[in-house]
């Protein structure tokens, strides 16, 4: 890994020479449960792109502060994007020089990029489309923004509905 530049005092930029792909690393450690940045909205975005994130329904944007594009996937993340305080949270303890990662279903209902993953995860899902294809029974394992949740719920009241119609 090369690094690129300092981004605040607690983040670097890095570079993998033989993918070219960048990433977030740490400079510091930080705690599980605390802020690790906050963001806002650079731009709203009409449809979603590999870039940007959703934050409600029907609600895509791109990331403020930009370097904040640079966080990557993991099926085993160590911070949460709070879209409703715009804040990113760490999920658990995080050394000095890890890289920074999360879940991108946890934001994203239907990805416009499907990609497969190589987190290297013990518990790597392989193919990352978004949390409407998820097996169900992984759901405890990660942390989803309230729009997520909310269509989980939809979907287990529609199954219900089919499942059981009310004959009275």
């Amino acid at each position: 890994m090369i690094k690129l530049s300092d981004v605040t005092d607690k983040i670097a930029l890095y570079i993998d020479p033989d993918s070219g792909q960048k990433h977030l690393r740490t400079t510091s450690r930080h705690s599980s449960g605390s802020l690790f940045h906050k963001f806002c909205a650079g731009e709203n975005v009409p449809c979603p792109t590999y870039l940007s994130l959703q934050i409600d329904h029907h609600r895509h944007i791109h990331l403020q502060p930009e370097f904040l594009q640079y966080l990557n996937h993991s099926c085993d993340p160590n911070v949460y994007v709070d879209v409703t305080n715009h804040e990113i949270i760490c999920l658990r303890d995080i050394d000095a020089n890890e890289e920074v990662t999360f879940f991108y279903p946890s934001t994203e209902w239907d990805m416009e990029q499907v990609f497969y993953c190589r987190c290297r995860s013990a518990n790597c899902l392989g193919e990352i489309k978004g949390a409407m294809y998820l097996n169900r029974n992984l759901l405890p394992r990660y942390k989803f923004t309230p729009h997520i949740m909310e269509k989980f719920h939809e979907e287990v009241s529609k199954d219900r509905l089919v499942n059981n119609p009310d004959t009275n």
